[in-house]
């Protein structure tokens, strides 16, 4: 029979009887929340429509103009085109333009937009995953006008990451489209 001293018998209990029990730690995500917009409207040449006055309008010509968003990193590209006689061409474009994305995106949903009494017609895309640009859209009156525009975050494409902001900003040009009017 062993013989074991009593003190070395109390070390091999306290060895064996202080060990925590192991727990994987649950993972943890990053809380972003942003206040809700303030609305302004915007008016160009063509058209108008109501904006998160959050944005900076940092680039405006005649045709073009840029809303960003420091706070984000994002801004959102708005150009506009006379339609004469070329609806075809421009709308093929705007959608080989959101189908570029698809080689690094996880995904693209199309959701079209139809407004009968503005005469608005467009197409918004929502790109998930590690895309340049997470949202894409056009609007079309269909005889005059024609309205583009693409969300970019400048910063590397980590759809993780960015997935707070580009919700809030998906926000906006969903927002953009339901306000959008021609002017006469």
């Amino acid at each position: 029979m062993l013989k074991c001293s009593p003190l070395l018998f109390v070390v091999f209990l306290m060895a064996i009887g202080c060990k925590e029990d192991v727990l994987p730690k649950p993972k943890a995500q990053l809380r972003l929340e942003y206040e809700a917009p303030k609305l302004g409207e915007l008016q160009t040449d063509h058209f108008e429509f109501t904006y998160n006055t959050k944005a900076k309008i940092k680039t405006r010509t005649e045709t073009a103009l840029t809303l960003e968003y420091p706070e984000m990193k994002g801004e959102i590209y708005i150009n506009y085109k006379k339609v004469d006689g070329n609806i075809d061409k421009l709308l093929s474009d705007a959608q080989k333009l959101s189908y570029e994305h698809s080689v690094k995106a996880d995904g693209i949903t199309e959701q079209p937009f139809i407004n009968d009494e503005k005469k608005v017609y467009g197409m918004y895309y929502q790109v998930s995953g590690n895309a340049a640009s997470q949202a894409q859209f056009y609007a079309t009156d269909s005889t005059d006008n024609f309205v583009m525009g693409s969300l970019y975050f400048y910063t590397k494409p980590n759809y993780d990451s960015i997935y707070p902001a580009a919700a809030y900003l998906q926000n906006d040009i969903r927002g953009i489209m339901e306000t959008l009017k021609w002017k006469e």
